[in-house]
């Protein structure tokens, strides 16, 4: 009879640990930033949080507009509230989400982590679930919107507020110099690539959803941006799709892959407050792989 109640215990605790195994998906922002920092539920930057957008979807939101080193603690925050221990995340950025998450992953994601509740507090730290530690975390895949881990041409140029210091981060020799891109810790980054572009975006070569350029959306490895463009423009050469070089050569960083690439020039840079532009490409993607 104790036989059988040790057994029964050792089947609840199991049967207790599983049922708190969790997916999420973290939505991580771009450049100036909007949802309150700490809150996972505000969806301000992205549109209306009743929206699907994947399985316990959460906000990781940080200011949009301070250096990425000093803000990278927010995303750590998030990536141990969430994705430690028994849970596992789907990670969709944004923009600068894209540099911000690249980073964060490239120099602290071989760290041990203490093994998170997913419970956070106020300020969007959560607590330690049995106080045992692991190396990284449990992420799934990215799927990064108008990725600026390439950094923007518009930076270089002093288009956006020179003051800020996000804009210096973003410039393109910076962004490209800030990390090794190809430390991604085995983790895909699937790239969606917007090409409406217009007159005063000029300035950004090649294919552009009007702030960041093909080079840096398309995951295109290299201390600068180059030119690439869609297959129907002859005039400089196409960004490949998959992870496989570009026309001319050129590579893609390593454990990135390009699965969209606006040929018809329909999908803009911005959210608008409504998941628009290329953002609402990734919600669609991640509405229908993040479960």
């Amino acid at each position: 009879m104790k036989l059988v109640r040790v057994l029964c215990a050792l089947c609840l605790l199991w049967a207790s640990g599983f049922a708190a195994a969790a997916n999420y998906t973290l939505w991580i922002n771009g450049r100036t930033g909007g949802g309150a920092i700490g809150n996972y539920n505000d969806f301000a930057y992205w549109g209306p949080a009743s929206t699907a957008a994947g399985v316990n979807k959460k906000a990781v939101n940080w200011d949009g507009r301070s250096s990425i080193a000093s803000q990278s603690g927010k995303i750590r925050d998030a990536l141990d509230c969430f994705c430690t221990g028994a849970n596992w995340c789907y990670i969709a950025t944004h923009s600068a989400g894209d540099l911000m998450l690249g980073y964060t992953l490239a120099n602290y994601g071989g760290s041990a982590r203490l093994k998170k509740n997913a419970t956070p507090n106020s300020s969007g730290v959560c607590g330690n679930a049995d106080g045992s530690s692991q190396t990284g975390w449990n992420i799934k895949w990215v799927r990064a919107a108008s990725g600026a881990a390439g950094g923007s041409e518009l930076s270089d140029a002093g288009s956006w507020t020179t003051s800020e210091p996000l804009v210096q981060d973003l410039k393109t020799s910076t962004a490209r110099a800030m990390y090794n891109h190809n430390t991604t810790r085995n983790v895909w980054f699937y790239m969606y690539a917007g090409a409406k572009g217009t007159a005063y975006s000029g300035i950004l070569p090649g294919q552009d959803d009007e702030a960041v350029a093909y080079h840096s959306t398309g995951g295109v490895a290299g201390s600068s941006g180059g030119s690439y463009c869609n297959p129907s423009d002859w005039f400089c050469n196409d960004l490949s799709l998959g992870s496989g070089a570009n026309e001319g050569g050129s590579a893609k960083w390593s454990y990135h892959s390009v699965v969209f690439r606006d040929d018809s020039e329909a999908y803009n840079h911005y959210a608008n407050g409504n998941w628009g532009g290329i953002v609402g490409v990734v919600r669609s993607a991640v509405v229908n792989s993040a479960y």
